[in-house]
């Protein structure tokens, strides 16, 4: 594994952050208010534009965008945190119409997918790493303390920030979670800002030992009395329309149910008056409409007239009526399958959740061009029901290769549009309902916050680093790693030997810890001198909180354990033709993923599976044919949409101007990136 020394950056701005001010409020040990948060730099590393230059439908507003981004979507790598901060702190403040969020929140969740080599016969599944190493610190073991609710609380303190006036959240949970996260969104949002509590049954059955089965989930949904609001319907459940459509009407044989013509409290106007001789104000009522609708649903045969003396008239639902308009969504849904075994849209995510579900969502609390936001993006299904619904999207995710795989089907789905639109028959690619809502965007950006990268570089080798030597990690301590029998551990970042600033952090550290007694280990690649004599003087002056040097590269026994051997491929770019016809043409004759091999062999039993075709380990290829060595525009992506289907390797493209740079760019199947660059 290599590490780069990077140059000193400007000292980032700071952002502040509100407090909340609604009731009631949880406390927990630790809690603490955000204050004001670092608003890290970010790193345009790639764009994905369908037709060439950024584009904007001529429908949506893009006056107000920020000038920091290129219009279009936006999807970003890295810590949440830092990314919600810097849309604060880059002109996203009060901008966002909806906010869908879905964060980690069982406990006992499996937070890493099985990825599947690509193939005709490819039935070798091997563990991905979409939630692992350095990102389990957030995505695991925070959820068994009180660092799950700080957790939560800074990130709806920014989010609180970052929406519109008019604007709604919804925040997605289960019954393991929900009691303390529906009082932490009344802190943050205020308690009348709550609108409904969802219950969303994602499955049939469940059987859980000594209970009865969950198998639901919960969804809180906040915002103002005068945010955007469209209806969704639903279609009406057999066991409703045999529960209520139980009339049968003389004559035409039509079936409907009956509705309450009246409402409680008095009234002085048409609805007040009496009807028929039945007057509602006696048991301190009011008619629903006016007596003149009344008559005329009666002359259409619409009122049903009790056959008993004394009972009240009701409204007729004729159930045929009933089933083409549908029902109005009510908070309990029932009709929106979850992601199984069998859906087209399973990408291997165990938290995925289905296009249907964030569709309602979507379409229920924004209009077209409004943006949304998604700052746990997953496998992008967020932005996905955003792009196909001609709304503009933000999404970030910490990990890697949760980034990629919603690139991969943005821009599959930006591609059907565009054709779509060529062809103007955007009407087969959304419902008829949505037909005339063309896209908000066909191009998106993606970016990396705090150089997140090494940020993840520096997690996986404090990860290998204890495993090697058997510490026991200690992900809910801030500072030191782990302990080794009952010594702390603290895995310096290994771009840099440990050098005297490495040991006063260590110093002011113990400082805040009074009580700690406990000698420690310091691992590091190497040392400074400086470093050494800092250690050997703080040894003859303290009794207590001893230092022991592990320096991996000197060590014979600790050494050798950071290895990484990288992907590798061989790759032609050359031109063919001449004149008009020239073209340039790339061609992949091999890839080797030595990460996969290694999971392969790790995994296999007496058997030992093989690759026989390069083309099983390779996700996507994307080509750019005039890079600049900074951000990656895909001229060409080859992203096969079937896990059966493999990528082509010979691509023949538009001969790009004498001396342009070609970037290759090849994805394994476990996130891993290969980076070509030739002059042609």
């Amino acid at each position: 594994m290599a590490f780069t020394m990077t140059e000193p950056q400007p000292q980032a701005p700071k952002v502040s952050v509100a407090k909340a001010k609604g009731r009631p409020m949880l406390s927990w040990v630790g809690k603490r208010p955000l204050g004001r948060v670092t608003a890290y730099p970010a790193q345009r590393i790639e764009r994905f534009a369908v037709d060439g230059p950024a584009h904007f439908s001529a429908g949506v507003d893009g006056s107000g965008w920020p000038a920091a981004f290129e219009r279009g979507g936006l999807l970003f790598h890295g810590d949440n945190k830092d990314v919600l901060a810097h849309l604060l702190a880059n002109g996203f403040r009060g901008k966002v119409r909806l906010i869908y969020i879905d964060p980690p929140f069982d406990s006992g969740a499996d937070y890493v997918r099985k990825v599947q080599l690509r193939g005709p016969k490819a039935s070798v599944k091997i563990d991905g790493e979409d939630y692992g190493l350095g990102e389990q610190v957030q995505y695991t073991d925070i959820w068994s303390n009180d660092n799950y609710l700080q957790f939560i609380y800074e990130r709806l303190l920014m989010l609180k920030m970052l929406l519109a006036e008019d604007g709604a959240i919804y925040l997605h949970c289960d019954p393991s979670r929900n009691s303390y996260l529906r009082v932490l969104m009344d802190e943050v949002f205020g308690a009348d800002a709550f609108i409904n509590e969802i219950v969303w049954q994602r499955l049939s059955a469940h059987n859980d030992a000594g209970r009865y089965g969950i198998i639901h989930d919960t969804i809180y949904y906040y915002g103002p009395a005068d945010r955007v609001w469209n209806p969704q319907r639903t279609e009406l459940r057999d066991i409703y329309v045999q529960q209520f459509f139980d009339q049968i009407e003389e004559g035409t044989s039509r079936r409907y149910s009956r509705s309450d013509l009246t409402a409680r409290g008095l009234r002085n106007g048409e609805t007040g008056k009496p009807w028929r001789g039945i007057n509602p104000g006696e048991k301190g009522n009011h008619w629903k409409v006016a007596v003149s609708k009344l008559d005329e649903w009666d002359a259409e045969g619409r009122i049903h007239w009790p056959k008993t003396a004394g009972g009240m008239p009701r409204l007729k639902r004729f159930l045929d009526e009933a089933l083409e308009q549908g029902g109005t969504a009510q908070d309990i849904w029932l009709d929106i399958r979850p992601i199984h075994n069998q859906s087209d849209e399973l990408l291997g995510y165990p938290t995925q959740k289905p296009e249907a579900l964030v569709t309602r969502i979507v379409k229920a609390s924004t209009n077209p061009g409004d943006i949304v936001l998604d700052c746990f993006l997953g496998s992008g299904t967020t932005a996905l029901v955003a792009q196909k619904l001609g709304r503009r999207w933000i999404g970030c995710d910490i990990n890697k290769g949760a980034i990629q795989t919603a690139a991969k089907r943005l821009q599959g789905v930006m591609r059907e549009q565009a054709d779509a639109l060529a062809r103007n028959t955007q009407g087969e690619l959304l419902t008829p309902a949505d037909a005339a809502t063309p896209p908000a965007q066909l191009s998106f950006t993606t970016w990396r916050v705090n150089d997140y990268d090494l940020q993840i570089q520096h997690n996986e080798a404090a990860e290998l680093v204890c495993q090697h030597l058997g510490v026991t990690r200690t992900r809910t301590d801030p500072f030191f790693d782990g302990t080794l029998g009952r010594q702390l551990v603290k895995v310096v970042p290994l771009n840099h030997p440990l050098s005297p600033l490495d040991c006063e952090a260590l110093r002011l550290e113990l400082k805040t810890r009074p009580d700690e007694e406990r000698d420690i280990v310091l691992v590091c690649l190497g040392l400074e001198q400086a470093a050494r004599e800092w250690v050997a003087q703080h040894n003859r002056q303290s009794p207590i909180n001893r230092l022991q040097i592990v320096e991996l590269r000197g060590d014979r026994k600790a050494g050798g354990v950071i290895r990484h051997e990288p992907m590798s491929a061989q790759v032609s770019v050359r031109r063919e033709g001449t004149g008009s016809d020239e073209r340039l043409v790339v061609e992949i004759a091999e890839v080797v993923s030595p990460a996969i091999l290694q999971r392969l062999a790790q995994q296999s039993g007496v058997l030992r599976a093989e690759i026989d075709d390069w083309r099983a380990v390779v996700d996507c290829v994307l080509i750019d044919t005039a890079h600049d060595g900074e951000v990656f525009n895909v001229a060409l992506a080859d992203v096969p949409e079937r896990k059966q289907d493999l990528v082509a390797g010979r691509y023949e493209l538009p001969a790009p101007p004498a001396g342009a740079c070609v970037a290759v760019k090849i994805v394994d199947m476990l996130g891993e990136e290969w980076l070509h660059c030739v002059s042609v």
